[in-house]
């Protein structure tokens, strides 16, 4: 018999035809001999109709009656559900988040999970009841006991979490929806059922806007080795496995209030090589790394920085045994790029650097914890570390530093994120050098879902289009220790998250002083307050203009395949050229690549991406 954790979206629960259909779905769940919790939203459109109500009599209700008046909206849906099984005889009893024992933060309308009293739960299902929870609430751990919501999603976190707690088989989502989709069925008519994915590719997705499941609950899962399976409430399909690496043991205490980075990582096997003022036009990345692919070369880090006048930079690294073959590739292209463009600072040219090393730090936990990054760069500024190239993804930032500097980088890492380093460099110089620095705790058994990428696994899961960012470029920032954390700590005390960053490669010397450009991009919600903390903040930082644009649109392939399989970003960008989209922007991590192109170009992006990898054939 299987503990099963199933929750229920609004959709779902939406009218009492419904309900009543899930009391029918929970029924055979339970005569199929699984113990049964189930963890339901407010109905449809409750929830707006109740903030619909809070406007009427104030513009600016306090969080606390906020949270007080839409904890009402699941308490009838539980109670309803509740009624709809017993009529069905079917023992059930409905609680809301207080009654099952799901304690919170003190922080009205987005409170986090710091513990679940699984004792009155586990009671009554001994007793052979069906438990209905009200998602989306709790209740404080202080003395007043105060009622919170956990914000958006807040339904799935509290499925996911009580799952981990009761240590669920597995935690079934139901929605309106037949699973994750390889892209927005909106805009990609016929976009496919993705059978299974990882929690890392989820939670790129989930973060990308893929919004079948929330990256709060994504993380939880991944923390705790949870399987997720979601569904479609309306059929019997099985949906897409949403599965997890093997995790460490972990305590429940504390369980939303994890260490942001769960690892550290370095690679001293890198060389980077870098074109600089290359043509600003469509089809230079996809010649560059269509030839590449030629090679059979992996590349692991791409960066293409934000043109200056009518070209740009693009930098990227490869282990240094395939360092000749790569500089070859990029110096036999230059001769056609110069014909194409003019630079008054001269010709394009290539440059390598062989004595660099990559440091990174990873974790789920660092979705929507503004800060993170520029807490990285701060270490390594006080560490007297420069940072020669960023890249960045949902849930990893990656730094170039001078080889030298790697051991230093590496301890001083650890020591900020309270991360353990286990293992040693290889002496073997034909074996990769990359290591992970991770909790001295054992590891819980596997569970029978768990993913392996192959050379056989699709190098891409899928794709994503996010049309809410805005880049701001801040020119000929001073190129020295501890410039990156000072910018990125001011966007953090202002609660600013920022998604892709990007330092260009080409140094200009301004009045005795080497600088850089450094480019972001932000939600556009929050660049206007961006630009402001920058901008009050440029003379103590010493760098020039600020520029924002908010006609951006960000398109991501996903996929943890792309590792085993050279030649994954060429095919992006070739679809790319072949339709005259210019790249603005190149940002990688192992498991995605993100280009900024223009808005206007951003639907028709993720269409020709989408087509390219042929994930409307597959079934």
């Amino acid at each position: 018999m299987a503990l099963i954790v199933q929750k229920y979206g609004g959709t779902s629960v939406g009218s009492v035809e419904r309900i009543q259909a899930v009391a029918q779905r929970v029924v055979q769940t339970v005569k199929a001999g699984h113990a049964l919790v189930v963890v339901v939203s407010a109905m449809g459109k409750t929830t707006d109709g109740l903030v619909k109500l809070a406007n009427e009599i104030s513009p600016n209700p306090s969080r606390r009656e906020m949270d007080m008046l839409l904890s009402t909206g699941e308490q009838v849906s539980i109670a309803l559900l509740s009624m709809a099984l017993q009529a069905l005889g079917q023992p059930a009893i409905s609680l809301t988040g207080a009654q099952v024992g799901i304690v919170t933060e003190a922080e009205h309308s987005r409170a986090r999970i710091l513990q679940i009293k699984t004792e009155r739960l586990e009671r009554h299902l001994k007793e052979g009841k069906v438990v209905v929870v009200a998602g989306f609430q709790g209740i404080s751990a202080t003395d007043d006991l105060e009622i919170t919501t956990l914000g958006r999603g807040g339904s799935d976190t509290s499925a996911v979490a009580l799952a981990a707690a009761l240590q669920a088989s597995f935690c079934e989502i139901y929605t309106d929806v037949p699973g994750i989709l390889t892209t927005d069925p909106r805009l990609v008519p016929d976009a496919q059922l993705i059978a299974e994915i990882t929690c890392d590719e989820m939670l790129e997705l989930a973060s990308l806007g893929a919004k079948v499941l929330h990256p709060r609950a994504v993380e939880i899962a991944r923390n705790y080795g949870m399987p997720l399976v979601v569904r479609s409430s309306w059929t019997d399909e099985p949906g897409t496995w949403v599965v997890s690496p093997v995790p460490q043991v972990r305590s429940l205490t504390g369980l939303e209030l994890v260490h942001p980075v769960d690892g550290v990582e370095f690679d001293t096997d890198q060389a980077k090589v870098s074109l600089l003022r290359v043509p600003d036009r469509p089809g230079v990345a996809a010649r560059l790394f269509g030839e590449i692919a030629a090679q059979s070369l992996n590349v692991d880090l791409i960066i293409q920085s934000i043109h200056e006048s009518n070209t740009n930079d693009i930098a990227f690294t490869v282990t240094k045994q395939s360092l000749r073959q790569a500089e070859a590739v990029a110096s036999a292209i230059l001769p056609a790029l110069n014909t194409e463009v003019t630079h008054p600072d001269g010709e394009a040219e290539v440059m390598v650097e062989q004595q660099i090393a990559k440091v990174a730090i990873a974790g789920a936990g660092m979705i929507g914890r503004p800060g993170v990054a520029a807490q990285m760069f701060s270490t390594l500024a006080a560490a007297g570390v420069n940072i020669r190239m960023i890249s960045t993804s949902e849930v990893k930032v990656s730094c170039v530093i001078d080889e030298a500097d790697c051991d230093r980088a590496i301890a001083a890492l650890c020591k900020t994120f309270e991360v353990q380093k286990s293992g040693v460099r290889s002496q073997e110089p034909e074996i990769r050098n990359q290591r992970s620095a991770v909790s001295s705790q054992p590891f819980k058994k596997p569970t029978p879902y768990t993913l392996h990428p192959t050379p056989h696994t699709p190098p891409v899961r899928g794709v994503a289009l996010d049309l809410n960012q805005a880049r701001l470029a801040i020119r000929h920032i001073p190129d020295r220790p501890g410039m990156a954390a000072e910018l990125f700590q001011l966007l953090a005390a202002q609660q600013i998250s920022v998604d892709m960053i990007i330092q260009s490669q080409r140094c200009r010397v301004i009045n005795g002083i080497t600088t850089r450009d450094i480019a972001f991009t932000v939600a556009q919600l929050d660049a206007d307050a961006a630009c402001t903390v920058l901008t009050q903040a440029s003379p103590k930082l010493g760098c020039g203009e600020i520029v924002v644009d908010r006609e951006i649109a960000k398109v991501s392939i996903v996929g943890s395949g792309m590792v085993h399989q050279p030649g994954t970003a060429a095919r992006m960008f070739e679809a790319l050229a072949e339709h005259q989209i210019n790249i603005q922007m190149i940002a990688t991590s192992e498991i995605k690549v993100s280009c900024v192109v223009a808005k206007t170009d951003g639907i028709k992006a993720l269409q020709l991406i989408h087509a390219a990898f042929g994930l409307s054939n597959k079934v």
